[in-house]
């Protein structure tokens, strides 16, 4: 099957192309100009592969939570190209695609959400397929949902920016963080495989973002508000 995977939702750009035996990736930091480099970076990729759109089976994409703007941009193309080739797509939750990147069985991951709060989802490993122990939501970090048990592996930029909080909500659970990994498209494609396989993918009308966090601009009195001040 070959399947093209594509992430925007942080300040990385992150790009893979499954074909059957092998996956071709292209990866980096793009900072705010993912809009720029997108399109000619996967243009890049497919003439390494050899490969137009219309030879793909699917599309893959980071379907959120993480940056507004990234989010829009990454569904926006993801959407668009489907329609142009006539190709079907799957969304993948960036916090369960750093869960795949973990190498671990438990895994607590947390994107920082920014604003003082982080993106948050726990996750356990069953056989070839995860389980969602918590689902993804918006919180404080010193307001995390607990966990049961020990030997948890943190993960994501949310263990870099709230470390000491974060290790304060787990005290002695989180046997090792590993909080410098980013959701890539390498990973969202291994999780959308067995959806497209099974013929679950989705017309690209269908396609959106997972925002979580409802409100992303709040006024300057809300945010007074929020943060307990009159």
């Amino acid at each position: 099957m070959r399947l093209l995977a594509l992430d925007t939702s942080t300040e990385y750009l992150s790009l893979a192309l499954h074909l059957d035996s092998r996956v071709l990736t292209r990866e980096l930091h793009a900072g705010q100009t993912h809009s720029q480099r997108i399109l000619p970076l996967l243009r890049e990729l497919l003439d390494e592969a050899g490969l137009a759109m219309t030879d793909l089976d699917g599309i893959a994409f980071g379907a959120g939570p993480g940056s507004f703007t990234g989010l829009r941009i990454g569904c926006g193309v993801a959407q668009g190209l489907a329609f142009g080739a006539g190709l079907p797509v799957v969304g993948v939750c960036t916090l369960l695609a750093l869960a795949q990147a973990s190498d671990a069985d438990q895994v607590i991951a947390c994107l920082d959400a920014r604003m003082g709060e982080v993106y948050h989802a726990v996750y356990r490993r069953q056989g070839d397929a995860w389980h969602e122990a918590i689902a993804p939501g918006l919180y404080k970090p010193e307001g995390v949902p607990a966990v049961e048990g020990a030997g948890w592996v943190g993960i994501g930029s949310g263990w870099a920016s709230y470390a000491d909080a974060l290790r304060a909500a787990y005290s002695e659970q989180v046997a090792s963080t590993q909080p410098d990994r980013y959701p890539r498209a390498q990973e969202i494609v291994a999780l959308a495989l067995p959806v497209f396989a099974a013929g679950e993918g989705r017309p690209a009308a269908e396609a959106a973002p997972l925002y979580i966090r409802n409100k992303v601009a709040l006024k300057t009195s809300e945010r007074a508000k929020m943060a307990g001040l009159k």
